[in-house]
């Protein structure tokens, strides 16, 4: 999974077919999920998975109402076509569900 550089890219993988993972070092939630995240990476071979640190863009997290980890947003040519948003838990079997719901 590609790691975010800046907010100019952030904009620009936008107008692509992106799934935005907003994570953060010290998220438990987001440790248990990160060894699974590969096979998703595999199955929706036609996104980009970018992992976004929440501390590092804080405001990228507020304009786009990310308060909780980890979280997910999806652009496909410059829509935001899904989120998956929230403080819970989430599981392999959900992401991939909220992903294939979007094709």
């Amino acid at each position: 999974m590609k790691t975010l550089e800046n907010e100019t890219q952030f904009k620009e993988l936008k107008q692509q077919q992106t799934v935005f993972l907003f994570t953060a070092d010290w998220c438990p939630d987001c440790k248990v999920i990160e060894p699974d995240l590969p096979q998703l990476e595999d199955k929706y071979q036609e996104y980009n998975f970018v992992s976004v640190d929440r501390d590092k863009y804080l405001d990228i997290c507020i304009e786009h109402g990310i308060m909780g980890i980890p979280s997910f947003l999806v652009y496909r040519d410059g829509e935001q076509i899904g989120s998956y948003i929230g403080k819970e838990r989430k599981s392999i079997e959900q992401i991939d569900s909220f992903l294939a719901s979007l094709n």
